[in-house]
């Protein structure tokens, strides 16, 4: 969490926590940058939570209920949340879903986007998105087959 917040104090955003209405989990405010989410949430939630709304900011989203927007968000709370080198271990070892993410400290759905976003396989081989220049494929691992 700690992780979070100082993300949130780089992009110049405030954190509140307080009891939403069903079925809000968190909001961002574009205007006040401010990220707010559920006073209930579990440890696992309000970390997957607070980063989908951080990528709200990252990206400056205003408007609600854009599809692409929240793909988005989630798409970077994944890459925030999920460390790639743990996940290619974990997933070498032959765990499930569940497992992983449990280990990992995520939601089922922010792992799938993950997996969505940040990984190749390639003949045997899980890759994350690969990066040009040094370190290219640089979390590379075998899984099972």
């Amino acid at each position: 969490m700690k992780e979070l917040l100082a993300l949130a104090a780089r992009l110049e955003v405030s954190v509140h926590v307080a009891h939403l209405p069903e079925p809000f989990r968190g909001f961002y405010d574009h205007g006040r940058r401010r990220v707010v989410y559920d006073f209930s949430l579990t440890p696992i939630e309000r970390a997957c939570v607070l980063a989908h709304e951080l990528g709200h900011a990252f990206y400056g989203h205003q408007g609600r209920d854009d599809p692409d927007a929240e793909a988005a968000a989630d798409a970077f709370a994944a890459a925030v949340l999920v460390d790639p080198v743990l996940f290619a271990e974990l997933e070498s070892i032959g765990l499930d879903d569940e497992a992983i993410a449990d280990e990992l400290g995520v939601s089922i759905k922010l792992l799938r986007v993950f997996a969505d976003n940040h990984l190749a396989r390639v003949r045997g081989v899980t890759y994350t998105r690969p990066r040009l220049g040094r370190g290219h494929y640089q979390h590379a691992v075998r899984w099972a087959s």
